[in-house]
C-alpha cells in the first residue's frame, strides 16, 4: 500500500502562482483486488517528459500514429501498433550566442492537435509550431502575443489558440497568418491554464476566466452569444476565481462546460440558453461518452451524471485529494491516473474501483487518450505506454 505526504496540493496543482499551505494530510490508497490485469501493449518515453512543470502535452493520435511531446522541445511519431519511433523532431532553436547553450528549452505546453496534415503545438515562449504530420518537419512557426498553454482547435478551414493573455487568435493553417483575434477579459488573479477551444456548427466555443461560455463566428470572430457558467463569490480573491478552463464538449443539441468555483452546465449550441446547471467544481477535463458525463471535482471526488438532466448516477469519493487526472473511457471501464504513477480503472456503470497498475513514479498530468482498442498514457517523466484493459 502507497503512502504520500501532500501539502496544500489541491491548491498549488490548481497552478496558482505563489501557492503554499502548511497543512499536511496524509492519503492512503486504498486497497482494492485487482479484477483485471492492465496489459501493457508497448512503451517508449520521449525526452525528459514534462517533469514537475505545467504542460499539458496530451498526446494526439491519428490512423496507426501517436504524436507526443516533450517539454524542451522534442516531438515523435511512434507506431501505434508497436511503438517504433516513425519520425523524431527537435522544435527547439539555436539561441544564436556562443556564450549560452546552443539550443534553448522550448517549453511546450498546449497541444497535441492534430489537423490539416500537419501537428500543432503552443509554447510558453509564445510560440505557435506546425510540424509536417508525415515527416515531423517544421513547417512554420508563428510567435504570438501571450503564453500558449491549452490544445489549439481546428475546423472551418482554420486553427484557433486561446492564450493566456486572453486573446483567441484564428490562424491560417499552412502559413500561421493571422485572420482574426478576440480579447477577452482577464481577472487580476485567475488559474494557471486556459480553456480548449472547441469548434462547432460554424462557431468558436472557448471558456474564459470570467466564468463564462464564449461562442464566435468561425469565419470572422464576431461574438454570437456568451453564457454564465459561474459567478464570483466569496470573500477573498481565491474564492472568487470562476476560471472555465476545461475543453467545452459538443454533444447533440448541447454544448456542456465546467468551471471552478462554479457550474458544470449544459448550454443550447444555437441560443446560448442554460438548458441546465449543477453545482461542481473543476479545472480538470471532462468525459462525455454515450448518455453519460464522467467528471473528476476538484477534490478528485468522481462523478458519473446523465448528459440530458445533469442528476448523479454515481460517485466515487476513494481517490479524493490524489490529485488525479481527467477521466479517460475505455469499453466498459473508466481509467484516470494520480500523482504517484497509479492508473486506476473503475467500473462505468457502478463507479466501483476494479483495478490499478503502477506506472513511472513521476506520476500522470494529462489524461489518457483512447486510441482504438487500447490506452495511451504519458508520465511526467514522458514515459508513454499503450494499454488494454485485459
Amino acid at each position: 500500500m502507497k503512502k504520500v505526504t501532500l501539502a496544500g496540493i489541491a491548491l498549488c496543482m490548481a497552478s496558482l502562482v505563489g501557492c503554499s499551505s502548511s497543512d499536511e494530510e496524509e492519503l492512503v490508497l486504498p486497497e482494492i483486488n485487482n479484477q483485471f490485469e492492465t496489459q501493457v501493449i508497448w512503451q517508449e518515453s520521449v525526452g525528459d517528459g514534462v517533469a514537475h512543470y505545467f504542460s499539458r502535452l496530451q498526446p494526439a493520435y491519428y490512423k496507426d500514429s501517436v504524436y507526443v511531446a516533450s517539454r524542451d522541445g522534442e516531438v515523435e511519431a511512434l507506431s501505434l501498433e508497436d511503438g517504433d519511433t516513425l519520425w523524431r523532431t527537435d522544435v527547439r532553436e539555436d539561441s544564436g550566442f556562443w556564450f549560452l547553450s546552443s539550443e534553448e528549452n522550448a517549453k511546450l505546453s498546449g497541444g497535441i492537435l492534430q489537423a490539416y496534415g500537419k501537428l500543432f503545438i503552443g509554447s510558453e515562449h509564445g510560440q505557435l509550431i506546425a510540424l509536417d504530420r508525415d515527416t515531423g518537419e517544421v513547417v512554420w512557426r508563428k510567435s504570438v502575443p501571450g503564453e500558449a498553454l491549452s490544445k489549439p482547435a481546428a475546423g472551418d478551414g482554420l486553427v484557433y489558440i486561446n492564450l493566456a493573455s486572453g486573446l483567441l487568435l484564428a490562424l491560417h493553417p499552412d502559413t500561421g497568418e493571422e485572420r482574426w483575434r478576440y480579447e477577452q477579459e482577464v481577472p487580476p488573479l485567475t488559474l494557471r491554464g486556459s480553456s480548449a477551444p472547441t469548434v462547432a456548427n460554424g462557431g468558436v466555443l472557448v471558456g474564459e476566466e470570467t466564468g463564462k461560455l464564449s461562442v464566435l463566428i468561425s469565419d470572422s470572430g464576431f461574438a454570437a452569444w456568451q453564457a454564465e457558467i459561474a459567478q464570483p463569490k466569496g470573500a477573498s480573491e481565491f474564492e472568487r476565481l470562476v476560471d472555465v478552463d476545461t475543453e467545452p464538449k459538443v454533444s447533440g443539441a448541447n454544448v456542456y462546460t465546467l468551471a471552478y468555483n462554479g457550474n458544470l452546465a449544459a448550454v443550447d449550441i444555437r441560443s446560448g440558453n442554460v438548458v441546465w446547471k449543477r453545482e461542481y467544481s473543476s479545472y480538470r477535463e471532462f468525459s462525455i461518452v454515450g448518455g453519460t458525463i464522467y467528471v473528476v471535482d476538484s477534490d478528485g471526488v468522481i462523478y458519473a451524471l446523465d448528459k440530458n438532466s445533469g442528476i448523479e448516477r454515481w460517485s466515487q469519493a476513494a481517490l479524493r485529494g490524489w490529485y488525479i487526472t481527467g477521466p479517460a473511457v475505455l469499453g466498459n471501464y473508466l481509467a484516470v491516473g494520480d500523482q504517484e504513477g497509479n492508473l486506476h480503472w473503475l467500473d462505468i456503470n457502478s463507479g466501483e474501483l476494479v483495478s490499478r497498475h503502477e506506472f513511472d513514479g513521476s506520476g500522470f498530468f494529462v489524461e489518457p487518450i483512447v486510441a482504438d482498442d487500447r490506452l495511451i498514457v504519458i508520465t511526467r517523466d514522458g514515459e508513454v505506454s499503450a494499454i488494454k484493459a485485459q
